[in-house]
Protein backbone atom coordinates (compact mmCIF):
# COMPACT_ATOMS: atom_id res chain seq x y z
CA UNK A 1 0.00 0.00 0.00
CA UNK A 2 1.09 3.53 -0.57
CA UNK A 3 2.12 5.94 1.71
CA UNK A 4 -0.93 8.09 0.89
CA UNK A 5 -3.32 4.55 0.72
CA UNK A 6 -1.90 4.20 4.15
CA UNK A 7 -3.01 7.81 5.29
CA UNK A 8 -6.41 7.39 4.24
CA UNK A 9 -7.17 3.40 5.13
CA UNK A 10 -9.50 3.58 7.11
CA UNK A 11 -9.55 2.11 10.82
CA UNK A 12 -10.50 -1.39 9.61
CA UNK A 13 -11.21 -3.71 12.27
CA UNK A 14 -10.91 -7.68 11.99
CA UNK A 15 -14.51 -8.03 12.71
CA UNK A 16 -15.48 -5.89 10.09
CA UNK A 17 -16.64 -9.69 8.41
CA UNK A 18 -18.12 -11.06 11.60
CA UNK A 19 -21.42 -12.08 11.12
CA UNK A 20 -23.54 -9.54 12.85
CA UNK A 21 -21.63 -6.85 11.12
CA UNK A 22 -21.98 -8.29 7.57
CA UNK A 23 -25.73 -8.68 8.35
CA UNK A 24 -25.82 -4.71 8.78
CA UNK A 25 -28.96 -5.37 11.13
CA UNK A 26 -29.73 -1.19 11.18
CA UNK A 27 -30.26 -1.93 7.35
CA UNK A 28 -33.60 -4.40 7.14
CA UNK A 29 -34.97 -0.98 7.95
CA UNK A 30 -35.26 -0.68 3.92
CA UNK A 31 -37.12 -3.89 3.82
CA UNK A 32 -39.01 -3.02 6.36
CA UNK A 33 -40.36 0.50 5.21
CA UNK A 34 -40.52 -0.81 1.55
CA UNK A 35 -42.13 -3.83 1.84
CA UNK A 36 -44.64 -1.91 4.63
CA UNK A 37 -45.81 0.91 2.36
CA UNK A 38 -46.41 -1.73 -0.30
CA UNK A 39 -48.70 -3.66 2.34
CA UNK A 40 -50.02 -0.93 3.97
CA UNK A 41 -51.57 0.12 0.56
CA UNK A 42 -52.99 -3.42 -0.60
CA UNK A 43 -54.24 -4.19 2.82
CA UNK A 44 -57.83 -3.56 2.03
CA UNK A 45 -57.71 -5.70 -0.73
CA UNK A 46 -57.16 -8.80 0.99
CA UNK A 47 -59.72 -10.78 2.76
CA UNK A 48 -57.15 -11.72 5.35
CA UNK A 49 -54.56 -9.51 4.79
CA UNK A 50 -51.88 -10.79 8.23
CA UNK A 51 -50.66 -14.14 7.22
CA UNK A 52 -49.26 -12.84 3.51
CA UNK A 53 -48.49 -10.00 4.58
CA UNK A 54 -46.36 -11.69 7.50
CA UNK A 55 -45.03 -14.22 5.16
CA UNK A 56 -44.40 -11.11 2.31
CA UNK A 57 -42.21 -9.28 4.92
CA UNK A 58 -40.01 -12.29 6.19
CA UNK A 59 -39.23 -12.73 2.55
CA UNK A 60 -38.21 -8.96 2.01
CA UNK A 61 -35.91 -9.38 5.12
CA UNK A 62 -34.40 -12.24 3.88
CA UNK A 63 -33.41 -10.96 0.65
CA UNK A 64 -32.27 -7.65 2.50
CA UNK A 65 -30.27 -9.93 4.73
CA UNK A 66 -29.03 -12.15 1.72
CA UNK A 67 -27.86 -9.55 0.08
CA UNK A 68 -25.86 -7.90 2.99
CA UNK A 69 -24.17 -11.47 3.16
CA UNK A 70 -23.05 -11.70 0.32
CA UNK A 71 -21.93 -7.92 -0.29
CA UNK A 72 -18.62 -8.56 1.18
CA UNK A 73 -17.78 -11.43 -0.86
CA UNK A 74 -15.55 -9.63 -3.02
CA UNK A 75 -13.35 -7.96 -0.45
CA UNK A 76 -11.46 -11.78 -0.32
CA UNK A 77 -8.62 -9.62 -2.74
CA UNK A 78 -8.67 -6.80 -0.15
CA UNK A 79 -7.55 -8.40 2.81
CA UNK A 80 -3.67 -7.63 2.34
CA UNK A 81 -4.48 -4.69 2.10
CA UNK A 82 -6.78 -3.30 4.15
CA UNK A 83 -4.84 -5.87 7.24
CA UNK A 84 -1.07 -5.33 6.02
CA UNK A 85 -0.31 -6.07 10.86
CA UNK A 86 -2.55 -9.21 11.32
CA UNK A 87 -0.54 -12.44 10.19
CA UNK A 88 -1.40 -15.00 7.45
CA UNK A 89 -3.37 -17.54 9.57
CA UNK A 90 -5.74 -14.77 10.53
CA UNK A 91 -6.22 -13.33 7.00
CA UNK A 92 -7.14 -17.39 6.04
CA UNK A 93 -9.68 -16.61 9.14
CA UNK A 94 -10.98 -13.81 7.81
CA UNK A 95 -11.44 -15.29 4.51
CA UNK A 96 -13.18 -17.89 5.36
CA UNK A 97 -15.52 -16.00 8.14
CA UNK A 98 -16.42 -13.94 4.11
CA UNK A 99 -17.39 -17.55 2.97
CA UNK A 100 -19.50 -18.84 5.87
CA UNK A 101 -21.32 -15.00 5.28
CA UNK A 102 -21.30 -15.60 1.94
CA UNK A 103 -22.94 -19.30 2.01
CA UNK A 104 -25.47 -17.85 4.50
CA UNK A 105 -26.64 -15.05 2.43
CA UNK A 106 -27.23 -17.62 -0.54
CA UNK A 107 -29.19 -19.77 1.42
CA UNK A 108 -31.31 -16.25 3.19
CA UNK A 109 -32.08 -15.74 -0.51
CA UNK A 110 -32.94 -19.49 -1.64
CA UNK A 111 -35.49 -19.39 1.66
CA UNK A 112 -36.86 -15.62 0.36
CA UNK A 113 -37.55 -17.41 -2.94
CA UNK A 114 -39.41 -20.27 -2.11
CA UNK A 115 -41.33 -17.68 0.59
CA UNK A 116 -42.15 -15.62 -2.95
CA UNK A 117 -43.63 -18.65 -4.62
CA UNK A 118 -45.40 -19.69 -2.02
CA UNK A 119 -47.18 -16.24 -2.03
CA UNK A 120 -48.04 -16.92 -5.61
CA UNK A 121 -50.40 -19.34 -4.84
CA UNK A 122 -52.57 -16.73 -3.06
CA UNK A 123 -51.63 -13.36 -5.50
CA UNK A 124 -50.87 -13.78 -9.41
CA UNK A 125 -48.39 -15.03 -11.48
CA UNK A 126 -47.47 -11.14 -12.16
CA UNK A 127 -45.47 -12.33 -8.79
CA UNK A 128 -42.84 -14.68 -10.02
CA UNK A 129 -41.34 -12.30 -12.78
CA UNK A 130 -41.25 -9.12 -9.61
CA UNK A 131 -39.65 -12.26 -7.60
CA UNK A 132 -37.19 -13.50 -10.22
CA UNK A 133 -36.22 -9.81 -11.07
CA UNK A 134 -35.54 -9.19 -7.05
CA UNK A 135 -33.73 -12.41 -6.71
CA UNK A 136 -31.65 -11.63 -10.07
CA UNK A 137 -30.71 -8.33 -8.90
CA UNK A 138 -29.80 -9.81 -5.41
CA UNK A 139 -27.56 -11.94 -6.81
CA UNK A 140 -26.18 -9.20 -9.29
CA UNK A 141 -25.63 -6.01 -7.16
CA UNK A 142 -21.87 -6.80 -6.32
CA UNK A 143 -20.99 -9.92 -7.53
CA UNK A 144 -19.81 -11.08 -11.09
CA UNK A 145 -21.00 -10.85 -13.87
CA UNK A 146 -23.38 -8.25 -13.42
CA UNK A 147 -21.57 -6.44 -10.65
CA UNK A 148 -23.92 -3.01 -10.52
CA UNK A 149 -22.15 -1.81 -7.76
CA UNK A 150 -18.71 -1.74 -9.29
CA UNK A 151 -20.11 -0.24 -12.89
CA UNK A 152 -21.33 2.54 -10.98
CA UNK A 153 -25.03 1.59 -11.34
CA UNK A 154 -25.39 0.80 -7.62
CA UNK A 155 -27.60 3.90 -7.25
CA UNK A 156 -29.83 2.78 -9.49
CA UNK A 157 -30.18 -0.44 -9.12
CA UNK A 158 -31.23 0.11 -5.50
CA UNK A 159 -33.93 2.83 -6.81
CA UNK A 160 -35.49 -0.07 -8.75
CA UNK A 161 -35.06 -3.05 -6.76
CA UNK A 162 -35.10 -2.27 -3.15
CA UNK A 163 -37.74 0.94 -4.13
CA UNK A 164 -40.41 0.61 -7.05
CA UNK A 165 -39.78 -3.33 -7.30
CA UNK A 166 -40.65 -3.73 -3.11
CA UNK A 167 -43.33 -1.55 -2.44
CA UNK A 168 -45.02 -2.67 -5.73
CA UNK A 169 -44.67 -6.80 -5.33
CA UNK A 170 -45.54 -6.32 -1.65
CA UNK A 171 -48.65 -3.94 -2.90
CA UNK A 172 -49.07 -7.15 -5.25
CA UNK A 173 -49.29 -9.43 -2.87
CA UNK A 174 -51.96 -7.74 -1.00
CA UNK A 175 -53.89 -6.50 -3.99
CA UNK A 176 -53.76 -9.07 -6.79
CA UNK A 177 -52.99 -6.22 -9.53
CA UNK A 178 -50.35 -3.72 -10.32
CA UNK A 179 -51.35 -0.32 -10.01
CA UNK A 180 -49.85 3.14 -11.22
CA UNK A 181 -50.75 5.09 -8.87
CA UNK A 182 -48.45 2.89 -6.02
CA UNK A 183 -45.51 3.19 -8.37
CA UNK A 184 -45.72 7.21 -7.73
CA UNK A 185 -46.60 7.00 -4.23
CA UNK A 186 -42.87 4.55 -4.29
CA UNK A 187 -41.02 7.59 -6.20
CA UNK A 188 -40.32 8.94 -2.62
CA UNK A 189 -38.90 6.56 -1.15
CA UNK A 190 -37.08 5.22 -4.02
CA UNK A 191 -34.88 8.14 -4.01
CA UNK A 192 -34.37 7.51 -0.17
CA UNK A 193 -32.89 3.72 -0.67
CA UNK A 194 -30.35 5.86 -3.51
CA UNK A 195 -29.52 7.91 -0.91
CA UNK A 196 -28.59 5.21 1.67
CA UNK A 197 -26.32 4.56 -0.64
CA UNK A 198 -24.39 7.50 -1.98
CA UNK A 199 -24.14 7.95 1.91
CA UNK A 200 -21.97 5.11 2.01
CA UNK A 201 -20.53 5.95 -1.23
CA UNK A 202 -19.37 9.80 0.32
CA UNK A 203 -18.20 8.19 3.31
CA UNK A 204 -15.51 6.09 1.49
CA UNK A 205 -15.49 7.79 -1.49
CA UNK A 206 -11.62 8.18 -0.32
CA UNK A 207 -10.88 4.49 0.00
CA UNK A 208 -12.75 3.11 -2.68
CA UNK A 209 -11.11 4.88 -5.12
CA UNK A 210 -7.29 3.61 -3.40
CA UNK A 211 -8.74 -0.02 -3.75
CA UNK A 212 -9.70 0.32 -7.83
CA UNK A 213 -13.69 0.45 -6.91
CA UNK A 214 -15.70 1.85 -9.70
CA UNK A 215 -18.48 3.32 -7.41
CA UNK A 216 -20.60 6.07 -9.18
CA UNK A 217 -18.84 8.83 -6.70
CA UNK A 218 -15.70 7.38 -7.83
CA UNK A 219 -16.28 7.71 -11.41
CA UNK A 220 -18.20 11.81 -11.35
CA UNK A 221 -16.20 13.05 -8.19
CA UNK A 222 -16.84 14.23 -4.94
CA UNK A 223 -18.64 17.61 -5.78
CA UNK A 224 -20.96 16.26 -8.41
CA UNK A 225 -21.78 13.33 -5.88
CA UNK A 226 -22.56 15.96 -3.22
CA UNK A 227 -24.03 17.71 -5.04
CA UNK A 228 -26.47 14.38 -6.26
CA UNK A 229 -26.73 13.84 -2.73
CA UNK A 230 -28.27 17.28 -1.69
CA UNK A 231 -30.95 17.10 -4.51
CA UNK A 232 -31.81 13.30 -3.74
CA UNK A 233 -32.17 14.75 -0.12
CA UNK A 234 -34.98 17.06 -1.33
CA UNK A 235 -36.41 15.30 -3.98
CA UNK A 236 -38.95 12.99 -1.99
CA UNK A 237 -40.41 16.14 0.18
CA UNK A 238 -40.75 17.74 -4.07
CA UNK A 239 -42.40 14.30 -4.57
CA UNK A 240 -45.01 13.93 -2.19
CA UNK A 241 -45.83 17.90 -2.13
CA UNK A 242 -46.26 16.82 -5.81
CA UNK A 243 -48.08 14.01 -5.10
CA UNK A 244 -50.31 15.63 -2.40
CA UNK A 245 -51.49 18.48 -4.31
CA UNK A 246 -52.89 15.76 -7.45
CA UNK A 247 -54.86 14.26 -4.76
CA UNK A 248 -52.83 11.25 -4.88
CA UNK A 249 -51.44 11.17 -1.62
CA UNK A 250 -54.47 13.10 0.63
CA UNK A 251 -51.81 13.29 4.02
CA UNK A 252 -48.65 13.33 1.92
CA UNK A 253 -47.71 16.51 3.89
CA UNK A 254 -46.90 14.70 6.99
CA UNK A 255 -43.81 13.56 5.62
CA UNK A 256 -42.47 17.10 5.43
CA UNK A 257 -41.80 17.21 9.11
CA UNK A 258 -38.46 15.30 8.09
CA UNK A 259 -37.14 17.56 6.61
CA UNK A 260 -35.23 19.06 9.59
CA UNK A 261 -33.13 16.37 10.10
CA UNK A 262 -31.70 17.18 6.06
CA UNK A 263 -29.53 20.39 7.38
CA UNK A 264 -27.46 18.17 9.58
CA UNK A 265 -26.88 15.87 7.15
CA UNK A 266 -25.26 18.28 4.53
CA UNK A 267 -22.49 19.10 6.97
CA UNK A 268 -21.42 15.96 7.65
CA UNK A 269 -20.63 16.40 3.14
CA UNK A 270 -18.00 18.43 3.59
CA UNK A 271 -15.87 16.93 6.70
CA UNK A 272 -12.51 15.27 5.53
CA UNK A 273 -11.97 11.59 4.99
CA UNK A 274 -12.49 9.39 8.37
CA UNK A 275 -14.76 11.83 9.89
CA UNK A 276 -17.98 11.00 7.68
CA UNK A 277 -18.58 7.69 9.78
CA UNK A 278 -22.08 8.88 10.57
CA UNK A 279 -23.26 10.30 7.34
CA UNK A 280 -25.12 6.43 6.69
CA UNK A 281 -26.70 5.75 9.67
CA UNK A 282 -28.16 9.47 10.08
CA UNK A 283 -29.30 9.11 5.91
CA UNK A 284 -30.97 5.92 7.53
CA UNK A 285 -32.85 8.26 10.20
CA UNK A 286 -34.15 10.38 7.14
CA UNK A 287 -35.42 7.55 5.18
CA UNK A 288 -36.89 5.62 8.12
CA UNK A 289 -38.45 8.96 9.38
CA UNK A 290 -40.15 9.81 6.31
CA UNK A 291 -41.15 6.84 5.45
CA UNK A 292 -42.67 5.95 8.77
CA UNK A 293 -44.25 9.52 8.15
CA UNK A 294 -45.60 8.39 4.44
CA UNK A 295 -47.17 4.91 6.06
CA UNK A 296 -48.86 6.78 8.48
CA UNK A 297 -50.48 9.42 5.84
CA UNK A 298 -51.36 6.28 4.40
CA UNK A 299 -53.04 5.13 7.19
CA UNK A 300 -54.97 8.00 7.98
CA UNK A 301 -56.40 8.30 4.31
CA UNK A 302 -57.94 4.80 4.69
CA UNK A 303 -59.61 5.80 7.97
CA UNK A 304 -60.90 8.56 6.36
CA UNK A 305 -62.52 7.50 3.66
Amino acid sequence: MSSTATELAPQWSTDKYSFKRALRPFSLVVALISCGLGLLLGWAFHPEPFWPALVAMMASLLLQAGVNLINDYGDREQLDSRFPQVTHDEKTRLAQTIQYNYYIGLVCIVVGALLGIGLVMVSGPWLVWIGLCGVLGALGYAQDPLDLKGRGLGLVAVFWLTGILMVEGAYYVMAGHLSLHVLWLSLPISCLMSLLLLSNELRDSEYDAIEGQKTLTVRIGRPRAITLYKALSLLPFVIMLLLWALGEAPYGWLTCLALFLIPNLWGYLTLPAGQRQGLPPRTGRLMASFGLLQMGSVVLSTWTI
